[in-house]
């Protein structure tokens, strides 16, 4: 994949998103928004400008909406912009795009802190979601949609801007497996304890399920996180800030970033370690960043960064 387009000089790096974008300036600007109508290829894709762009956001408290920053400069984001379109005829008015030019409004890639062009980032509720950056293959963006519609669920976005029939009872996800139902509801029971048995008595069963992995990772963090109250954080988050050979403060420290939405950190500091220690320490170290990658996702761009990492602090 060629490099992507940079950034135009008046668009400096924004704010670091950490659960919301900053769109004060934008809607400061806003003093005549103009209807929000489709155009191009999908019905479900508009052009969005600084002017538009807070009625847009609104969108994402009914369907997850994907924003698409790039620049006429850039094939790359014709590219992309002509993919997206395509998926979202595909989904039906269950995801919305909005295609940015970044040359035309600046102030929308400085909110989300881009550094170049095409970047693809997804509102649910106002609140930012990764996506990748580049000309990604049609089956890898197929999997970020994928994933997107699972996060805008777990968040109870999910509405249709019409043009589809809403698919009828038959037609939703299929049901979980027996064990991975009886872990879901034990963990809207608060019995983490029974949902850690499910999930490990399906991995007994079969070793491969990916789900079943990816949930006990999340119990586990969810155990780890309730044993700690408010004194016991600060005292390891003082720990891990005074000593940086302290294995129990940061991997404790790094549970508490993940749950509180500092990924990058959490990861970082676990890569850290490992890369300026050597042993069994090293290894338990190893083994919980893994455990984090599942519980963040394994396709988010977070996750794929610090892999990259890891490998050069391993090897």
């Amino acid at each position: 994949m060629s490099q992507n387009s940079p950034m135009p000089p008046n668009a400096s790096p924004g704010i670091n998103l950490r659960g919301a974008v900053d769109l004060s300036a934008l809607k400061n600007r806003a003093t005549t928004t103009e209807p929000i109508a489709p155009s191009g290829g999908s019905p479900y894709a508009v052009d969005v400008n600084e002017q538009s762009f807070q009625e847009f956001v609104q969108l994402s408290q009914k369907v997850p909406v994907v924003v698409a920053l790039g620049s006429g400069r850039s094939q790359q984001s014709a590219q992309v912009n002509a993919l997206l379109e395509k998926l979202m005829n595909e989904h039906g008015g269950k995801i919305a795009l909005g295609r940015v030019d970044v040359d035309a409004s600046p102030q929308i890639a400085q909110a989300f802190g881009a550094a170049a062009v095409p970047t693809v980032i997804a509102l649910i509720k106002g609140q930012p979601v990764p996506m990748f950056e580049g000309d990604l293959p049609e089956d890898q963006v197929r999997e970020f949609l994928a994933e997107l519609l699972k996060v805008a669920a777990s968040n109870g976005v999910t509405g249709n801007l019409g043009g589809a029939p809403e698919p009828d009872a038959e037609q939703q996800e299929p049901p979980l497996p027996p064990l991975h139902q009886a872990a879901r509801d034990a963990i809207d029971a608060g019995d983490l304890e029974l949902a850690q048995a499910s999930y490990e008595k399906a991995l007994a069963e079969k070793p491969n399920d990916a789900d079943a992995k990816i949930g006990l990772a999340q119990v586990n963090l969810m155990r780890r996180a309730a044993q700690l109250n408010v004194v016991q954080a600060e005292e390891f988050r003082s720990l891990a800030a005074g000593d940086p050979d302290d294995l129990d403060a940061a991997l404790a420290v790094s549970d508490l970033d993940v749950t509180g939405g500092h990924v990058e950190d959490a990861l970082a500091r676990l890569v850290k370690y490992i890369g300026t220690h050597f042993g069994p320490e090293r290894d338990t170290a190893r083994v919980r960043l893994l455990a984090l990658y599942d519980v963040v996702g394994v396709g988010d761009p977070r996750v794929s960064a610090s892999r990259q990492a890891l490998a050069r602090a391993l090897f």
